[in-house]
């Protein structure tokens, strides 16, 4: 399909219906993100909204677009105050510890960087900025050093969640603070308080409200007029409401974004996410069990605007899923060995035609990828259908060159099939840039981590099966390899 036929699809929050995209700038995309609040090691909610992103910037870059990505670091806040406070540790300092933590993370799920990731605590002088700008028009007050934002003074408060004023009961959200006008009023400034970073200000020492240090540092890299603006759902209120009302109190009719995307929650079997049910898991507990590109697998299992359940299950179907992939890529490579060593040569093959069959299914592949893409980054589709066909059907040229049929047709059908599923792969993320026998191992290796064996006692077992299948012992062979699948472990009786 023409690059220039295809019309890439998006849900906009801020309109609540999916508008073709079209940027402000032929052939050119600014995307700000919402980045983490860096004072813990991150969690799979943080997984599932950046790979979700990572998989618009990468088709975007796809479709040619010249896209500067901004993910922010929130690294001044009061969780990341209170943790340094219980570490005996300086707030930037463990937040930039974190913040090192959450982009190995992001590199591990085969992420790819932004091409700027500021923090707030180097943008002061941009906030401060804009903070006084909201105050020049007539939009915010001052009480004591705080600064705060009269929603009162912005009638189209609510744009995007559909939250009205009159709904923010006092006390009902929030505790009241009886020096506001209005409690629903947030803070764009906060004065300093004992053992604090803080900073000089127009209005006294302190630190800025959450809500500001995104509009200020969205339009330092990108202007205030951009194409996306995206994050979880929890952020549409409050976080992404008063990011609305303060960037237009501050730039006016200057001040617009095209399209507000955001990511569905992730729960666990079935319950919410929560420190205090006990179900709340970091990636790396997760990366340390299951390779991060099986919880990457997983995560594009669901359309990235629906809630997405987290179970062991459901993260093994995914791990075993990749391993598929990898070892039929191993396998295609093997058998196209041959080939690449010289044995049969591209002069050999270059009259050779690839087959209807495999011509239509690596149509079908890079058709359905860009076809689902388009239609709101719809990932589940392509890998449950053309991606899982093109696999059956490179197993099944493996196998015909296995039997040494090797025919200059079935090597040529092969090569371009797994080119195909190699390219959109890498449109998906999926690609490593490790040997297939590389990631095969390194699943091995989770695997045996998972069920706290070595290889040595797989391989014990495997000698005491076939000692017990060469003994007609079939029930003890059978209670052996029953006891290796129910701690993760697979046997395949080949030739039998």
């Amino acid at each position: 399909m023409a690059m220039d036929k295809l019309e890439l699809q998006i849900y906009n929050t801020l309109t609540k219906q999916t508008e073709v995209f079209k940027s402000k700038e032929p052939g050119k995309v600014k995307m700000y993100i919402c980045g983490v609040t860096p004072y813990d090691f991150s969690h799979i909610g943080h997984a599932r909204s950046y790979v979700a992103f990572d998989i618009l910037y990468r088709y975007l870059k796809y479709l040619r677009y010249d896209v500067v990505y901004v993910r922010n670091f929130s690294d001044v806040d009061e969780k990341i105050i209170r943790r340094a406070n219980e570490f005996g540790e300086d707030p930037i300092a463990l937040s930039g510890r974190y913040c090192q933590e959450f982009l190995k993370d992001m590199d591990d799920l085969q992420c790819l960087p932004p091409i700027h990731q500021p923090r707030v605590s180097e943008h002061m002088e941009e906030i401060k900025e804009m903070i006084a700008k909201v105050m020049t028009n007539g939009y915010a007050y001052t009480v004591d050093g705080d600064v705060y934002f009269s929603v009162d003074s912005f009638p189209e408060y609510g744009r995007i969640s559909g939250q009205k004023l009159e709904d923010n009961r006092a006390g009902v959200r929030f505790a009241v603070d009886s020096r506001k006008l209005n409690p629903a009023d947030f803070a764009l400034w906060k004065a300093a308080k004992p053992g604090e970073p803080s900073w000089d200000s127009p209005w006294g020492r302190g630190r800025p409200g959450w809500h500001i240090e995104c509009s200020a540092m969205s339009a330092y890299y990108l202007t205030h007029s951009f194409d996306i603006h995206g994050g979880g759902m929890d952020l549409i209120f409050p976080h992404h409401e008063n990011e609305i009302a303060q960037n237009c109190a501050a730039c006016g009719p200057e001040s617009n974004v095209s399209y507000w995307m955001h990511n569905g929650f992730v729960t666990i079997d079935d319950e919410k996410m929560s420190k205090s049910l006990g179900n709340f898991f970091t990636i790396r507990e997760v990366t340390r069990l299951y390779h991060p590109i099986a919880l990457r697998y997983f995560l594009l299992g669901t359309h990235y605007r629906s809630p997405v359940n987290y179970s062991i299950s459901q993260i093994e179907i995914a791990s075993e899923s990749v391993y598929y992939i990898y070892q039929t890529l191993h396998d295609s490579e093997e058998a196209l060995s041959a080939f690449q060593q010289g044995t049969v040569t591209e002069t050999k093959v270059k009259g050779v035609r690839v087959s209807p069959q495999a011509q239509e299914c690596i149509s079908e592949l890079r058709n359905e990828l860009e076809t689902k893409l388009s239609d709101d980054l719809h990932t589940p589709a392509i890998l449950n259908a053309a991606l899982q066909e093109a696999l059956r059907l490179m197993n099944s040229y493996v196998n015909m060159l296995k039997k040494k049929q090797q025919q200059l047709s079935v090597i040529l059908y092969l090569s371009e099939l797994q080119k195909e599923v190699k390219a959109v792969l890498d449109v998906l993320g999926l690609l490593l840039g490790s040997t297939c026998a590389e990631v095969l191992q390194q699943f091995k290796e989770r695997a045996l981590k998972r069920a706290d064996l070595t290889e040595e006692d797989i391989l014990l077992a495997i000698e005491e099966r076939a000692l017990a299948r060469k003994n007609k012992e079939f029930a003890r062979s059978d209670q052996i390899r029953t006891d290796l699948v129910a701690k993760g472990i697979a046997l395949m009786d080949i030739g039998t």
